[in-house]
C-alpha cells in the first residue's frame, strides 16, 4: 500500500462535471473517465465516500429565483443527485469496484437509506459509497451535505474535485492572470468570499478541524492529493 496522507476521504463532485462538454445531462464518456480517476484512488486502499451535485440536471436555487417555491425546487435537485449517483455507481462497478448508493430520502427500490453506521461498515469493507439526496432537507446545498457527511463518516479530508486546478483570486476561466493559492485558512476563505464551498460548509469544516483540498478532477490530481502532494489548494487551520 502506498504511503497515504489521507486514508478515508469525502470526495465532492459537481453535477456539471458529469455533463462534460454538453453542460447539461449525463455524458457516459465523461462519467467513465471520472470513475477511472476514482478507481485509481480506490486501488491504493483509500476508503471513499462520494457526494455529487445535481446541477447538470436541475438546480433548485436557480429554479427558486425564477419563481418556484424553494423547498419544492430543492427536493427536485435532491432527486437529480440520485440520478447522478446511479450513473456513477454503474460506471464505477464496471471498473470492478463494489459500490453502494445511499439516499437521504427513502427510495428503497433504487438505493439504500443513508444510515451512518451502515455507511461506515460499507467503507470498512472497501465499498465506495455514494451519498445522494443531499442532507434530505431543503435550503442546504450539496457542499453542506459533503461537509456533514465528511464529519459523520470520520473522513480525514474533504476533496473538492473541479474543472480547474485549485482556488484562484479571480476566475481563471476568464482571467489568464489569475493566481492560484496553495494554502488558505478557513478565515481567509470566508473573509475573501472565495468560492471553495459555500460558507456553511467551510464553517462546518472549520469547527471540526477537517481540511478541504481543492484540485482538478483529472490528471491524477485526486491521487496526488491523497498522497499529500497538494497539487491544488488546501484550506485548513487558521
Amino acid at each position: 500500500m502506498a504511503d497515504l496522507k489521507y486514508q478515508r476521504i469525502l470526495l465532492k463532485l459537481s453535477g456539471e462535471a458529469l455533463a462534460g462538454d454538453k453542460h447539461t445531462g449525463i455524458d457516459p464518456h465523461t462519467v467513465s473517465k471520472i470513475c477511472g480517476e476514482i478507481a485509481d484512488v480506490a486501488d491504493m486502499g483509500v476508503e471513499i465516500a462520494l457526494v455529487i451535485g445535481g446541477g447538470n440536471i436541475f438546480r433548485g436555487l436557480s429554479a427558486s429565483a425564477q419563481g418556484m417555491e424553494r423547498a419544492s425546487a430543492d427536493y427536485m435537485g435532491m432527486l437529480a443527485t440520485v440520478l447522478n449517483g446511479l450513473a456513477v455507481q454503474d460506471a464505477l462497478e464496471k471498473t470492478g469496484h463494489p459500490t453502494r448508493v445511499l439516499s437521504a430520502i427513502a427510495m428503497q427500490e433504487v438505493c439504500e437509506p443513508y444510515i451512518r453506521r451502515r455507511a461506515l461498515r460499507h467503507l470498512e469493507k472497501g465499498r465506495v459509497i455514494i451519498c445522494s439526496a443531499g442532507t434530505g432537507n431543503p435550503y442546504f446545498t450539496t457542499d453542506t451535505a459533503a461537509a456533514l457527511r465528511g464529519m459523520e463518516l470520520q473522513c480525514d479530508v474533504i476533496i473538492k474535485a473541479t474543472k480547474v486546478n485549485g482556488v484562484y483570486d479571480r476566475d481563471p476561466m476568464k482571467d489568464p492572470d489569475a493566481v492560484m493559492f496553495k494554502t488558505l485558512s478557513y478565515e481567509e476563505t470566508l473573509r475573501q468570499h472565495l468560492r471553495v464551498m459555500d460558507s456553511t460548509a467551510v464553517t462546518l469544516a472549520q469547527e471540526n478541524g477537517i481540511p478541504i483540498a481543492v484540485c482538478n478532477i483529472f490528471g491524477g490530481c485526486i491521487k496526488q492529493t491523497v498522497l499529500g502532494l497538494n497539487p491544488g489548494t488546501t484550506v485548513e487551520g487558521d
